[in-house]
This record gives C-alpha cells, sequence and structure tokens, in this order.
C-alpha cells in the first residue's frame, strides 16, 4: 500500500504534529469525500505501507520529525513556484523559508528523494512568459545539486477555483504557448542537472525534452526499498495521470495556505473552520468520529512481488 500524504491538503505545512502521532498511533481514521459518514481505518505500521510521498509547498515543520520516518520508504514533492502573496497568500516567504527548508530536507534525505514541483503554471498581465522563464531560473539554480527532477503542470479550469481565479485575469494558456514555456524550461531545468517533467498533460510535450510524470512512483519506491513492488496505475485520478495507485490519508477544505488556484479548498471560510477543528490527538484531520459514523477497516494489500528462482 502507497499513501498518499496529501493531494487534500498540506500536511507536513499545518499537520506534521497530527501526522506523527498518527505513525505512533499505526492507522489513521479518513472520512469519505463523498460520504462524510463513512470513515476509513487506514493502517499506518511499516509492514502494511509500502512507502509515502508527501506535498507541500513548506517543508520546514518536518524537519526535526524525519527521524519518525525511520522504516518507511518516503520522499517528497515540494512546491516552489512563481507567485507572490497575491496567489499564494499563506506560503511563507520562498526566499527566506521555503527554499532553505527545501535544501535542508535534501540535506538530510538526499536529493532522489526532494523533488520539485512548478505547478500549476498560468499566464495573465503579472506572471507573463518572461516572468515565469526569469524566475524558473532563479530558482533552478538556487535547487541545483538540492534534486534531480522538476514537475511543471498547466492550471486546469474547476468551477471551485473560477471565481478566485476570474480576479486574476487567467486566460486559457493556448497548446502553442504551452510548447514554447515547456521547451524553454527546459533547457534551463537540464542546464542545472535536472530532468524536467509534465503532470497530467494531455499535449504530448516529448519533443520538448519533458517526460510524463508519475508523481506517486512504483519504480522509485522500488528503489527506495529494495523491493520489486507490484503496483497499478490509479485509476480514480485523470486519464492523463501516471501515478501508481495509492490511499489519500488528507481531507478537503482543510489546507490553510489559501492558494487561489486550489482545487481542494472551496472557501478560507471553510479551511478555518476546519482548523479550528482539528485536534492533533484525534484519527481524524479534523474533528472526531461520531455515533453516526460506520468506521470501517479498509481491505489493503502489500505491494512487494515474491519472485521464484528456478533451479536448473
Amino acid at each position: 500500500m502507497l499513501i498518499s500524504a496529501s493531494r487534500r491538503t498540506d500536511i507536513p505545512a499545518y499537520y506534521a504534529e497530527w501526522f506523527c502521532n498518527r505513525i505512533r498511533e499505526g492507522y489513521v481514521l479518513v472520512r469519505n469525500p463523498r460520504n462524510a459518514r463513512q470513515i476509513s481505518r487506514i493502517p499506518l505500521r511499516p509492514d502494511q505501507v509500502d512507502g509515502i510521498v508527501f506535498w507541500t509547498k513548506n517543508p520546514l515543520p518536518m524537519l526535526n520529525r524525519l527521524h519518525q520516518l525511520a522504516g518507511y520508504a518516503h520522499y517528497f514533492q515540494c512546491t516552489l513556484n512563481a507567485y507572490g502573496q497575491d496567489v499564494e497568500p499563506g506560503v511563507p516567504s520562498k526566499e527566506r523559508t521555503v527554499i532553505p527548508a527545501f535544501q535542508r530536507l535534501s540535506d538530510q534525505l538526499g536529493p532522489d528523494r526532494v523533488l520539485w514541483r512548478y505547478d500549476p503554471i498560468f499566464l495573465n498581465a503579472t506572471y507573463t512568459m518572461a516572468h515565469h522563464l526569469r524566475y524558473f531560473e532563479v530558482l533552478a539554480r538556487r535547487l541545483s545539486g538540492y534534486t534531480t527532477t522538476c514537475t511543471i503542470s498547466f492550471l486546469d479550469s474547476y468551477r471551485s477555483t473560477a471565481k478566485s481565479l476570474a480576479s486574476l485575469g487567467v486566460p486559457p494558456i493556448s497548446p502553442e504557448q504551452q510548447t514554447l514555456l515547456a521547451q524553454q524550461l527546459a533547457a534551463i531545468a537540464r542546464s542545472h542537472g535536472m530532468q524536467l517533467y509534465a503532470c497530467a498533460e494531455a499535449i504530448d510535450l516529448r519533443p520538448c525534452g519533458v517526460l510524463p510524470a508519475r508523481c506517486i512512483d512504483g519504480s522509485l519506491f522500488a528503489r527506495l526499498s529494495g523491493r520489486t513492488l507490484n503496483v497499478a496505475r490509479d485509476r480514480n485520478q485523470r486519464p492523463a495521470c501516471n501515478c501508481a495507485e495509492s490511499v489519500d490519508i488528507g481531507a478537503y477544505n482543510t489546507c490553510r495556505g489559501g492558494c487561489r488556484y486550489c482545487y481542494a479548498t472551496s472557501s478560507p471560510r471553510l479551511a478555518a473552520a476546519s482548523a479550528g477543528l482539528h485536534d492533533p490527538q484525534s484519527p481524524l484531520l479534523a474533528g472526531e468520529a461520531g455515533p453516526e459514523d460506520v468506521i470501517t477497516d479498509r481491505k489493503t494489500r502489500s505491494c512487494p512481488m515474491t519472485q521464484l528462482k528456478l533451479r536448473p
């Protein structure tokens, strides 16, 4: 079983203490996003977890807790992009906080286990193509030697983000713009020792030197754990997504970052309300299980593949 922590919220930035408590207790409770009265109990013991992927814009709160992950194969996806607080009001200073935290995380884990994300990319009057290229060069230079890959994606439209993005004046990016920008970003990445990947893009960017991404990567976990893993593609993701099947332990409407493009948070009001329900000791990320909730043990399977050797 692979754990995603999390596409739905920034666990390392805002819920690091809670996550480490769940590791210590050996399980976590997760509400079904489509039916809040259904709760899954998901085991987190090392013998039942084949790997953990962390998604974050600020790994700083996890730096002094990494020793609690001994026995788990894990890696981090850290988002660093060109936007200021007009787009990401809750993200701390990239210069003073996020970049140094990225570098320290890489010093502890190694560059193969700290992956850079530069996404989602959109264009408007402030964040022009020239701005993205200039800032990407700055970041790539600062992160050179601290990571080996960078993953990009172009902004997807969601009903939940339409209002906030409308105020930013974000038009659709044409395939021609995507191709031109990807080609130039790939060249910058190569010059700093990184391979550029694209996350779940329908357009084929391989002629630009950009490979399809696998953000939850079974082959990377196999290398980290030293075992052959039998993992299937996640059919619950978008058709262009190449991620391995995983179990997400986050919750929607709990991220306090306030990013204007975020599909996982409907409004700052809901995020603040959820934050008020958070208890680091609770098995649920927000709130407590009640008598009307139905808790079911999640059926899981470990991914290692037994290899048979034939004797001559």
